[in-house]
């Protein structure tokens, strides 16, 4: 373990330091967010007219690898920060995003194997996330317990935002069109599938040189003292006291999986948004596309508003009531999206060959997020697949239904991601945090993985009412654990007596 030492008072330079290191981190995250989400609608197209091998099921692939990299380098780079500098993990991990961003851009010039080349460029960009796991552990360490929470919201609407706008620019680099310009020197064709990720390059040679000139190490205890670890590049000869107390495992493994089922319940809500709406309201793919993009950038600028408000509102009611909280409104929201009443919705029974919604692996229930029509809209058919047995006797969700599910689900996702994660640093306490970040960051993207995957095969199989009574009964099942270590989930220094709650 890191020797840690303890100096009382925090002087005016090092306050001021510390927060412009903290601030900018913020910025970091938001400008890797806008790079790894500047290319996620064209994925697919891109794929289409670069290999013409590449299906569905391969998209699906390609997306995953993304949270795969992310899950195996989060605890590499966690491990990394408790023992050097956390500048070397930030900038390695954003020079391998950059490096990949780059060989994205020339997925296309090989002249075979073109998606496997695109399989690795999306896995490196993922794998270069996983110094999420950095930032949290060091803001974690660099912030008070009375800070902490707002400084973690404020890094979670860095990240949303980032996500936000990261569609939105690429939507603006689709004016450059398919050919674009060709510069023949080294071979590079800038279009509107290679300008994001350019772009996304661009602000990663960005974050490096901020994270160089600006950020500089700090730590300080549960109370706001400032302390030293072997993060600081400059010796220390002081005398060295270690902070004394186990970390609660039983609450560092709950926090764990609390933090998996919720973004495993996330991960399936934006899944499910485009078959969903299709079946439901006989949407064509051009509209599922526009509406369903409309619907989930409005559930961002929410859960933006969202993490701002949690900063005040846990200082009057905790976190673990915000979580319980939150919770219970995504179990609401999903309850409400259960099909009710008589009316049914309209079923396609054309034989719809390669434009119906594909019901068999992850990559082809979204592939209506990338895939541009081909045929004339007024032939393509809509409405719920007959092959979907579950169409001819399952109740239609009314749009009202899913638009306030939308709403419940847009409030309850931020607050109980923001409460997690917040109550998990502070369980783990002035130790450096580095690896359980880790390994809490790949329980994240493990979610993300595995939470398409069940409700592709739960929907296509079974329809919406098994589906998300399933989910009800597993945020049922995470509430029931929640108030089993309700108790256990508080803050290191609280829970070994140096501090009250």
């Amino acid at each position: 373990m890191p020797n840690v030492e303890w100096d009382i008072i925090e002087t005016e330079e090092h306050f001021k330091s510390r927060w412009r290191s903290i601030r900018i981190l913020y910025l970091t995250m938001f400008l890797s967010s806008v790079g790894f989400s500047i290319v996620i609608m064209s994925i697919w197209p891109y794929l289409q007219k670069i290999d013409q091998t590449a299906d569905a099921s391969f998209l699906g692939w390609i997306i995953a690898s993304f949270s795969l990299g992310q899950m195996v380098a989060s605890p590499i780079f966690g491990l990394w920060s408790n023992y050097r500098p956390r500048k070397e993990p930030l900038i390695v991990s954003i020079f391998i995003s950059v490096a990949a961003n780059c060989l994205y851009a020339y997925v296309h010039v090989p002249a075979s194997h073109n998606k496997y080349y695109m399989l690795a460029a999306r896995g490196l960009v993922g794998f270069g996330a996983g110094n999420v796991a950095v930032i949290r552990s060091y803001i974690a360490g660099a912030t008070s317990l009375q800070e902490r929470t707002s400084s973690m919201a404020n890094t979670s609407a860095c990240q949303a935002l980032g996500f936000i706008l990261g569609p939105v620019f690429q939507t603006c680099f689709a004016l450059i069109g398919e050919k674009g310009v060709m510069w023949d020197v080294i071979k590079l064709q800038i279009n509107m599938y290679t300008a994001p990720v350019l772009l996304g390059a661009f602000l990663g040679i960005l974050n490096i040189i901020l994270i160089l000139t600006v950020l500089r190490e700090h730590r300080v205890d549960d109370s706001g003292r400032q302390c030293k670890n072997i993060n600081f590049e400059e010796a220390s000869t002081d005398e060295v006291q270690v902070p004394q107390g186990n970390i609660d495992q039983v609450a560092v493994v709950a926090t764990n999986v609390l933090f998996f089922v919720i973004l495993f319940i996330f991960a399936l809500f934006e899944t499910i948004v485009t078959p969903l709406t299709m079946d439901m309201y006989a949407w064509t793919r051009e509209q599922a596309v526009l509406y369903g993009g409309i619907i989930l950038a409005a559930l961002g600028v929410e859960a933006v508003i969202i993490f701002m408000g949690i900063k005040l509102l846990s200082k009057k009611i905790g976190e673990r009531a915000l979580l319980l909280g939150g919770l219970i409104i995504i179990w609401v929201g999903f309850f409400v999206l259960l099909p009710w009443g008589n009316q049914f919705p309209k079923i396609q029974w054309k034989d719809l060959h390669n434009n119906s919604i594909p019901n068999t692996t992850f990559g082809e229930v979204i592939i209506t997020l990338w895939k541009s029509p081909r045929e004339d809209h007024s032939e393509e058919p809509t409405g719920c697949p007959v092959e979907q047995a579950w169409c001819l006797y399952t109740p239609m969700i009314h749009l009202a239904q899913f638009l306030i599910s939308a709403v419940l689900v847009g409030i309850g996702y931020p607050s109980c991601s923001v409460m997690s994660y917040t109550l998990y640093s502070k369980i783990l306490g002035p130790n450096p945090q580095g690896v359980y970040m880790g390994w809490l960051t790949a329980s994240g993207s493990a979610a993300r993985i595995l939470g398409p995957v069940f409700i592709s095969q739960v929907y296509t199989a079974w329809g919406p009412r098994w589906a998300f009574s399933l989910v009800c009964g597993m945020v049922v099942l995470t509430i029931t654990l929640l108030g089993v270590v309700y108790r256990r989930l508080i803050a290191f220094s609280v829970r070994h007596g140096r501090i009250q709650e």
